[in-house]
Order: C-alpha cells, then structure tokens, then sequence
C-alpha cells in the first residue's frame, strides 16, 4: 500500500479510536483529568533530552540542547500554568445577573505538528487538549515523525497509567499531507489545532472543521536612543533570542530597527556579544542560499548555525558566531532578508528617529508578519504607547521577543502557539492555551420579568 494511503486509513482509524477513548474520559472529574495531565507532564520532562537529541537528529534543525529546554518549558512550566487554571465545570458565576459559566470539551483534536518543534509541541498540545478534557490525535510532518511519535507515546503509555482510557492521546505514524487533511476534515475530528507555514495555515481553514491555527511572523525590534546605558543587555538579549534553537521560532526578532544615534555603539555590542556584520556580497550571498527566486525558505537552510550559513554562503566567521546581521536599505522582494528567516540572522536597518522606526516597522510587518509580534526597547512611555498601535497581536517591551513571546519574561499565557488575529487569517491574536479547546455554555436564570419588554418598548415609543 503507498504511503499515502496508509496514513488516510490510519487516519480514519485514529479519529475513531480518540473519539471512543474521548467518550469515556468524559466522565472524568477535572481532578482525575489534573492528575492525568500532571502525571503526563512528568514523563515528558523526565524524556526530555532524549526527545530533544532525538528531534535534531531527525531534522539537523537547531540545537539538541535547546529542544531540551523547550521540551523542559511545556513539560514543567506550561503543565504548572495549567494545574492552576480551571477549564472543566463551573468557570465563574454571577450571582448579580444569575449567570454561570460552565467548561465543557470539544470532543476530537487534530493537532498539527510542524518540523521546526517536533517534540516540544507534541508536548504542549498533548497536555492543553487533555487539560481541556479532549482526545487528542497529532499528524507529524513527514521529516519529524519519529520523534513526534516517540514523545506522544510516552505520554500516551503515561495517560494509561494514570488511569485515561486507551487511544486517547495518538500520534500518526504515516504522516503525510493526504493523511492530515483525512484526520482534518474526519467526521469525529471536533477542532484543529494547526501550526506551521501558510499553505498548512490555509488548508487548515479549508478542511470545514473549527479552526485554531497560527502562522509565521516577521518581528521587528526598535531599539530607542533613550536605551543607551542598556546597550550590552539589549545586544546580548537579542542574540541569545535569535540564536535559540537557531531561530526556528517564529516569534524570535527578524529585523532590527536602530535609532540613529545609539547604532554606533550597538553596533560595537552586538560584536562583542558574538555577533557577524555581513558585507554587502556576503548578505547577498546569504541571502540567494536561504531564499528561492519565489522567495520561499530553502528547507535545508532552516535552524541551521552562523557558521554552517556563512560556509555555505562562501565566506567565513569566527567559531564563536552566534548571530549573522546584514545591513539592508529597503524592504519587499528586493530585499528578502528582510522576509521572516528561520536561523540566526537578522537584517539591520538604521533610522533617523522613533517615527520613522515606527513606519519601518509596519512596512516590515505588511511584507508578512502582520498580526503576531513586534518589540522595542525604550524607557520612553511615549515611544511605548506609539508603538501599541502596530497591527499585532503582541508588543514587547524591553524583553528578547523570544522569551517574552512564549510566557517567560513577560506575563503572557505561556504558549507555544501564538495566535495573529485576522490580519493574517487566524481567528485568534491569543497566546493559545487550554482555554481555548472548551465550549463555554451559560447557565442563566431569569433576571428581570419577560412580561416587561412590551412595557419596556411602549415607555420608550417616540410616539
């Protein structure tokens, strides 16, 4: 049988096997689910670097050391966050207007698994779904099935464990895009939960079925002149931002917008804190590697190191090289470095003041970032509240987007799905958690007399 055929079967098969698990993990108390999440989230942490080394030796994307602690991030930080949230039974009530608000599960979810993160979102999705009283069923991309399998079985054999009903968590195994689009539109699939590029984004939308899907972004970071004395900080924070995992996530700074009076000395601590500025026939060297004539990402170029990219771009850097910048001029295809780029390197651009860093924000954002991120560094409140205003879903201040973006350094829900709103076809500009895999039905009694709205009407006829 070929390939594709049998992830469609195995498809149909699962979606009815999650369904049946799910129908009787209903009668699951949240405190029974709270124990099966935790005793999930305990197994994924304990596989950690196993999964991690095993996802960059399946993919070659990033660092092994980094998938670790991104597994280690969902395994621990993200299960804490949820065993404190209630998604299940009564939300709140109002005992003024005599409303409640009860939690219930949606039933099936597709989770969809990008090769970028193969094993830390497996995680993340396989713990919000179940917080969320759902079965869940997750289609792997091609290049990272192994370890996405590997990972959803430990939590799957440490769900069982815990008392959860077989086939509750399920990875595919014969991944592929006739198998995913099968799981997407099946008709016991209740939700999906899609990240990736935007042809996936797009064929998520498409499959008929409730939608939670995010896609790429292009984040511009304004470093302001009145952050002169934080130099050094700012320099080494957005390095380390990029360069986690190599910069395969997409909510990591992409291009860097420079007061003109602070660019000089930045400059000079971004160099000391191990960063390459690129020549002109470098960055256009670089550039013609890591983008096609139709400007899509080469594959084999994602999440790859600043040593490897400058190697195959035909010049050489310091082994110490965490970050490659490239001065640019412009922005649109002309100038693909300044498109969202999957690895350590940002484009750098230098302007006259806060306004024009405002507009080259924007004209950045509308070439494909709009609705998910953008940043700035600046002590100016003014310049803050400025900068509120671009179309995203999140603004970081004073933060490496990186951190910030997934709930660490700053007090967003901690996520490894970030929503981008309509502006970029999503239906949320959220952090996606738990939260947002339940139906929230209203228990509401009657608060004023229904014989009331002829007299209401009749007291207010204009006549």
């Amino acid at each position: 049988m070929d390939n594709d055929l049998r992830s469609i079967s195995e498809a149909r098969q699962a979606a009815l096997d999650a369904h049946e698990a799910w129908l009787k993990f209903r009668r699951f108390s949240p405190e029974q689910i709270d124990h099966v999440v935790a005793q999930m989230a305990l197994a994924a942490e304990r596989e950690a670097g196993r999964l991690g080394e095993l996802a960059y030796q399946e993919t070659s994307y990033g660092k092994a050391e980094d998938k670790r602690l991104k597994n280690l991030y969902n395994s621990r930080f993200v299960a804490d966050w949820l065993a404190r949230v209630r998604t299940l039974g009564v939300l709140w009530k109002d005992e003024t207007t005599k409303v409640a608000a009860i939690g219930e599960p949606m039933g099936v979810v597709a989770g969809l698994i990008p090769v970028t993160h193969p094993t830390a979102l497996v995680i993340f999705k396989v713990l919000s779904a179940v917080k969320a009283g759902n079965a869940i069923v997750c289609a792997p991309h091609p290049r990272g099935v192994r370890s996405s399998a590997e990972t959803a079985q430990i939590m799957a054999d440490a769900a069982v464990q815990a008392g959860a009903p077989e086939h509750l968590v399920q990875c595919m195994k014969h991944a592929s895009i006739e198998g995913t689009a099968e799981l997407m539109r099946h008709h016991r699939t209740s939700v999906v939960l899609a990240t990736g590029g935007a042809g996936m984004v797009k064929a998520a939308y498409s499959s008929g079925k409730p939608t939670i899907a995010v896609g790429p972004g292009n984040v511009p970071c304004y470093i302001d002149r009145s952050k002169r004395a934080d130099l050094s900080e700012i320099a080494d924070g957005i390095l380390t931002s990029k360069d986690f995992d190599h910069g395969t996530g997409c909510v990591c700074e992409q291009a860097l917008i420079v007061d003109q009076p602070v660019s000089r000395i930045l400059r000079e601590e971004f160099r000391n804190h191990g960063a390459y500025f690129c020549s002109p026939s470098e960055a256009e060297a670089l550039s013609s590697e890591m983008f096609d004539s139709s400007l899509g990402i080469i594959p084999r170029n994602v999440g790859q190191s600043a040593a490897r990219l400058a190697e195959t771009a035909g010049f050489s850097v310091p082994p110490s090289t965490r970050v490659l910048i490239c001065d640019q001029t412009g922005v649109g295809r002309d100038f693909p470095l300044s498109a969202e780029k999957l690895a350590p390197v940002l484009a750098y651009y230098e302007v006259d003041d806060a306004a024009a860093g405002y507009a080259l924000s924007q004209e950045i954002l509308r070439f494909g970032g709009e609705g998910h991120s953008a940043s700035l560094h600046s002590s100016d409140p003014d310049v803050v509240a400025d900068f509120s205003g671009l179309p995203v879903g999140r603004v970081f201040v004073n933060t490496p987007c990186m951190h910030a973006g997934i709930g660490f350094s700053a007090d967003v829900e901690p996520s490894f799905m970030l929503g981008t709103g309509t502006l970029s076809g999503s239906i949320t500009s959220d952090n996606v958690t738990a939260m947002h895999l339940i139906n929230v039905k209203r228990v509401a009694y009657e608060s004023r007399p229904w014989r009331s709205l002829s007299e209401m009407f009749e007291r207010t006829n204009p006549s």
